[in-house]
């Protein structure tokens, strides 16, 4: 019943700022991309929340392009760029503040005369940067598909283990693992009364090519459901997870929570530690992509991109977070004890 009240509520938070953007104005082909800078709040206040992680820049993205937005996906590109794909199957890639600018490009990653909302609803993204070939998790189809570099071929697959998956609340978050093993996390929750636990899978390589995935639980945060995820340097998983604080106008806040996937095992639950909290007074929007960027001093930067729902309470905002990985949380001792015994 609650999650059904917040169905509700989330739709008619939806709907007021659709009507106005899409109904308000015509559609507009140019393409240009801005970065306006937002105001932060003191070190010591974003430091309470955000824990290890340095909030050093965040912005709101602005485009008059009428296809800009809904970015549910962030995958990094080699020369420090980055590329956002968005929940209606277009890309957009684009050099961050700070890095070496480029003109930002678009794309669409079918063939307009092929996108139907049932075919491009892009989740999550994940890329090998061997080769450059990007695997997209897409809702409602419940399926992970393969592309090349410029999304020119495509090789899709429904999974038998994500076939029960909701239709609108399937794979959210998918990330290739450095041996090559690709980790799927469920948004929705795996019963009517449960709040923390959802579905999982690592599939032991391409899941294009059919091969059988272990099924295991993945432990979130209370309340909030995970959209994106990315491995470090050291094989540990971020996290990035979100929920809806406030429906009308709508509000999120977010979670980033740290794993490390040595400790799957199957039928089991993969345990996680929060290790940041995005809410106010932090600029927080919808945030559903996470992209890791190692640095030459050991560190890494963290980028998120939130999802603007085509709302017009809402922004398109990025972030840029620097992260030493030797100040997050160690694994918990008895994970620790049971992979020594394993």
């Amino acid at each position: 019943m609650r999650r059904a009240v917040l169905a509700l509520l989330l739709f008619v938070g939806l709907v007021p700022g659709t009507f106005l953007l899409e109904r308000g104005e015509p559609w507009n082909d140019a393409f240009s991309l801005h970065f306006e800078p937002l105001k932060l709040p003191p070190r010591a206040e974003r430091a309470a929340s955000l824990g290890p992680f340095d909030l050093v820049g965040a912005w709101a993205m602005q485009s008059p392009y009428s296809g800009f937005g809904g970015y549910s996906a962030l995958v990094p590109l080699p020369g420090e760029r980055l590329m956002a794909i968005s929940d209606s199957g277009r890309v957009l890639t684009f050099s961050p503040p700070g890095a070496p600018q480029l003109a930002p490009e678009r794309g669409t990653v079918l063939p307009e005369a092929r996108r139907r909302k049932f075919d491009v609803d892009v989740e999550a993204a994940t890329r090998d940067p061997a080769t450059g070939t990007i695997w997209l998790a897409r809702e409602y189809l419940n399926a992970i598909s393969r592309h090349d570099p410029q999304f020119h071929t495509m090789v899709n697959q429904q999974p038998p283990a994500m076939r029960q998956w909701g239709d609108n609340s399937g794979p959210e978050a998918l990330t290739r693992l450095a041996d090559g093993r690709f980790l799927v996390l469920c948004e929705g929750f795996t019963g009517t009364f449960e709040w923390r636990e959802h579905a999982a899978l690592l599939f032991p390589g391409d899941p294009v090519k059919g091969v059988a995935p272990l099924r295991f639980t993945f432990d979130g945060s209370t309340g909030y459901s995970p959209t994106d995820m990315a491995q470090l340097p050291d094989g540990r998983v971020l996290i990035l997870m979100r929920r809806l604080a406030w429906p009308l106008p709508l509000r999120f806040a977010g979670r980033i929570l740290i794993a490390d996937p040595a400790t799957i095992r199957p039928g089991a639950v993969w345990r996680t530690r929060e290790v940041a909290k995005l809410e106010a007074p932090l600029p927080v929007d919808n945030f559903e992509g996470l992209a890791i960027v190692p640095r030459a001093d050991g560190k890494v930067t963290v980028w998120l991109i939130s999802d603007k729902n085509a709302a017009a309470t809402q922004r398109t905002l990025l972030w840029k977070l620097v992260l030493d990985p030797a100040r997050l949380p160690p694994m918990r001792k008895r994970q620790a004890r049971k992979k020594a015994r394993d």
